[in-house]
């Protein structure tokens, strides 16, 4: 078994967290599997896997070799892609990041779609509400909101969304409709602590910044949680337009102190440069451009 094979056998057997599934995912007896990281061992004289009767988990050194030839294997990948030019198809492993609602609302139904016409893809989604590295977490391709200062990634403009606060008719037909950031102080507040980490909001006029400190009711995890108290007609709430664009279609919310707002974010499709010729990232870029720019709620 020459090198680069017995690369893709660690691999898999780090993946699969055993010698038997590894060798199913291979189609190789398990025999050979384990003949390939033993001679892989003792050629590099250290031991990359514990095993024991029970469990199999990688060395220090083992994990940190993973590593490396996760980013060899990408980069032979790519550059037998990038040497195919536009004869080469898509397939392989794609790892992609949104932050969690974005993620389920806009990208899962490109993705589906996407996947149904390059089955030779396997697709990874990481949908989290923090600023994923591209590069250190191996990820492919990124979707992004808001400013990106100083990035050496490739960033593709589809759209953008404003930080609104909402309430439902309900609510303001029992409390009242705030006219200034100030009047928030005298209602009932639905913080997500998943988008702010502060209870104070900022908002503007004329260019000048207005921070409010207040002192929410309700602090919810989830987006999703708070614009459900919001529709429901308990308080209000701080959101960006994409997240709440059918309850303000349906006129189950309204949008509150829209002079006050903060500038619009922009949203990037963002990938490494070097990614681009590898035929799964570009036709996923590709697609992922086209559906987003399409999204009303994003414009």
């Amino acid at each position: 078994m020459d090198r680069i094979e017995e690369m893709k056998t660690f691999v898999a057997i780090a993946e699969e967290g055993g010698f038997a599934a590894a060798a199913h995912r291979l189609g190789l007896s398990p025999p050979t599997v384990t003949r390939s990281v033993s001679a892989l061992e003792a050629r590099l004289g250290i031991m990359l896997l514990k095993r024991t009767t029970r469990s199999l988990s990688l060395t220090e050194a083992g994990s940190q070799f993973l590593v490396d030839v996760k980013r060899i294997l990408q980069e032979l990948e790519e550059a037998h892609e990038s040497a195919a030019g536009s004869s080469a198809s898509a397939r392989g492993e794609l790892f992609i990041t949104a932050p969690v609602l974005f993620g389920q609302m806009h990208v899962m139904p490109f993705l589906l779609d996407y996947m149904d016409a390059q089955p030779d893809v396997r697709a990874h989604a990481l949908f989290v509400d923090r600023v994923v590295n591209i590069l250190e977490e191996g990820i492919d391709v990124g979707i992004r909101i808001g400013h990106l200062d100083g990035t050496a990634l490739k960033a593709i403009p589809v759209g953008h969304v404003r930080r609104i606060i909402v309430g439902s008719p309900e609510y303001m037909a029992r409390k009242g409709r705030p006219t200034h950031p100030n009047d928030m102080l005298k209602h009932r507040i639905v913080m997500p602590t998943s988008a702010y980490t502060s209870p104070e909001w900022k908002f503007q006029s004329e260019g000048e910044e207005i921070p409010i400190r207040l002192s929410p009711s309700l602090t919810v995890s989830t987006n999703r949680a708070a614009i459900t108290a919001a529709t429901r007609g308990w308080g209000l709430t701080r959101i960006l337009s994409y997240q709440v664009f059918d309850e303000l279609q349906d006129g189950r919310l309204e949008t509150l102190l829209e002079k006050f707002e903060l500038a619009p974010m922009p949203i990037h499709v963002v990938y490494h440069e070097s990614r681009y010729h590898s035929a799964k990232v570009k036709t996923f870029v590709d697609k992922a451009v086209d559906y987003l720019r399409s999204m009303p709620s994003l414009r």
